[in-house]
């Protein structure tokens, strides 16, 4: 038996005789009053007092031991039990010699119910550690291997004075079987646990490891991807005809599709470990699924599909939640129901419910394709699980939408649900909980970045190209810097606007340096410092936020997500007591 098993039964022991301490107390004094009462045994009272303080003594050693060293609690432990059940059992036992040497009518009968009730007391209370049990029935043993003896020396015509060893160790041979049943049981559901638990732990220590593979694999595919889209999208803007530009946005499609794939992953990754959450800001909800379904019609009409929204304009302007996701779903819709419809018209129905400050949001994707079919409707929110192996071939995709879908949904208070009559179209319908929020007092106009200083700190060549290339027509100022080191000795020297920071480089990392920037008085101390990170755990941007960086932006760079962050900076440099509007001057 393992030692942390032995303990384990120990404590569990311990407990088990803490919590009948009431009841030994209670029968004792019971059968103190009905012994008296019946068969005028005044000492009695003697003998449970005896009892009764054996057991407050034990209370006391409990309390008493409490912030002792771990030796002290050793040893009382040892003595708790072996040593006082063994005390307690010999004075508790001991009522049972009178009875069966008394006259009385049916005195030696409750002797004999005292002793097996009290020894399958000790076979139920100590069954999960076998020494608690020999040291708290030996005297009980003892005491039915005397018994027939005291009997026929107060009975010595009785002819039944010999039956009783017949009945001690029948008595003794029962409660032996019974307390190896149960600690046979006791161990195997000790053995039991520790399986369970035994894999509880290996299962935690895959998904950990899972987690830490999908997060490297996605940063290093980060990279490349990074760079095969900004390059397209120089290619794009430089080619010089019509042909090339064809060819450079076939590249910039390839890499969003790599992007999509490796966001579904990671979503969906997230969302097994339990590490996905959702945010409430405010935001226009109307304009929100105007802008989505807007993104939408071009391949509506080049699919020569109608694209249309019903009911928007009974919907609450402002509300609060995660904009974000909720266009996540509706774009894996408005994504799918275009997918698998020919011909026909997909229409976008929102509808709101208010109760209270609360909003009870309901979308429904409905489209004229060919339906689902009943069978393959409960397939639909599988993981990596597709209708069939041609729809796989002819439209690609993970199989993980509708899954991240519906499970985002929930974290937003709601469900995805679909429903299909084959031959007419299928229907998804997504509802989320919402806040009413107010509109924002006087929504600042994004500021110019045009001549903005930037630093880009990134150990990865191909990413700071891609950086560069992303700046450039931002008409964006960037100086390259291939570590933290080389970062830190350049903003000693020279004045940036902002600083693009790589969140894990070799060495000091991106919140490392950033931690020491804020430290070090100098002409950036308080410069905005943008993390760039192909992460997207809240925790990691909180903790780049614990370090001292203002902003965030996600690989692969989005060039709009970039230019929003960008254009942020100088109201966060403009609040810094060190740097105002003119710092750019002084470089």
């Amino acid at each position: 038996m393992s030692a942390v098993r032995e303990r384990r039964q120990t404590v569990h022991a311990l407990a088990s005789r803490r919590a009948n301490t009431s009841l030994r107390l209670i029968a004792a004094f019971a059968i103190a009053l009905i012994l008296d009462v019946f068969i005028h045994l005044r000492w009695v009272w003697a003998w449970a007092t005896i009892y009764a303080a054996l057991q407050v003594v034990e209370l006391w050693g409990n309390r008493w031991v409490r912030g002792r060293s771990e030796r002290v609690q050793a040893l009382w432990r040892g003595l708790t039990v072996t040593a006082l059940p063994f005390l307690t059992s010999t004075v508790f036992g001991f009522l049972s010699l009178p009875l069966f040497a008394s006259h009385a009518r049916f005195a030696p009968t409750l002797g004999g119910m005292l002793l097996a009730g009290a020894l399958l007391n000790v076979v139920v209370i100590n069954g999960s550690r076998r020494s608690a049990i020999i040291s708290a029935a030996t005297p009980y043993v003892l005491y039915l291997l005397i018994v027939p003896l005291v009997a026929r020396a107060a009975n010595p015509d009785s002819p039944l004075a010999n039956a009783l060893w017949f009945g001690a160790l029948l008595l003794v041979a029962t409660v032996t079987i019974t307390a190896h049943t149960l600690h046979t049981a006791l161990e195997a559901e000790a053995r039991a646990k520790d399986e369970a638990e035994r894999r509880r732990h290996e299962a935690e220590e895959a998904v950990a490891a899972k987690s830490a593979f999908v997060a490297m694999i996605s940063h290093e595919l980060r990279t490349p991807i990074s760079a095969i889209m900004a390059g397209a999208a120089r290619l794009h803007g430089e080619a010089p005809d019509a042909s090339a530009k064809v060819q450079a946005q076939l590249i910039a499609d390839a890499g969003g599709l790599m992007r999509g794939l490796l966001n579904d992953l990671l979503d969906f990754s997230r969302l097994e470990a339990g590490r996905m959450s959702v945010e409430k800001e405010p935001f226009n909800l109307r304009q929100t699924i105007a802008d989505t379904v807007r993104l939408w019609r071009p391949e509506a009409t080049r699919k020569g599909l109608r694209l249309r929204v019903k009911g928007a304009a009974a919907l609450p302007r402002w509300v609060a939640g995660d904009v974000m996701r909720l266009r996540q779903v509706l774009n894996n819709l408005l994504s799918n129901a275009l997918k698998f419809t020919a011909r026909g018209e997909i229409t976008v129905s929102p509808r709101a419910e208010i109760e209270g400050s609360r909003v009870l949001l309901s979308i429904e994707v409905n489209d004229t394709g060919p339906g689902i079919p009943e069978a393959s409707l409960a397939r639909l929110f599988t993981p990596f699980e597709q209708l069939d192996d041609a729809i796989a071939r002819h439209h690609g995709g993970s199989g993980l939408g509708l899954v991240i879908s519906r499970e985002l949904a929930r974290l937003m208070g709601g469900d995805l649900t679909a429903s299909s009559t084959p031959g007419q179209g299928a229907r998804f319908t997504l509802r989320a909980k919402l806040d009413i929020a107010d509109a924002p007092v006087n929504p600042s106009a994004a500021a110019p970045i045009t001549d903005l200083r930037v630093l880009v700190v990134d150990d990865h060549l191909v990413n700071r190209r891609a950086l560069e290339l992303v700046l450039e027509p931002l008409g964006v100022r960037a100086t390259l810097a291939e570590s933290a080191e080389q970062a830190l000795e350049l903003l000693r020297s020279e004045v940036f606007d902002v600083v693009l920071m790589d969140v894990y480089m070799p060495g000091m990392d991106g919140r490392a340096a950033t931690r020491v920037l804020r430290a070090t008085s100098g002409p950036n101390q308080h410069a905005p410092v943008i993390a760039v990170t192909a992460s997207v755990d809240p925790k990691d941007w909180e903790a780049c936020a614990a370090a001292g960086m203002t902003d965030h932006v996600s690989k692969p760079i989005d060039p709009f997500e970039l230019h929003a962050a960008l254009a942020r900076a100088p109201a966060i440099a403009s609040r810094s007591p060190t740097r105002g509007p003119h710092a750019r001057s002084t470089a």
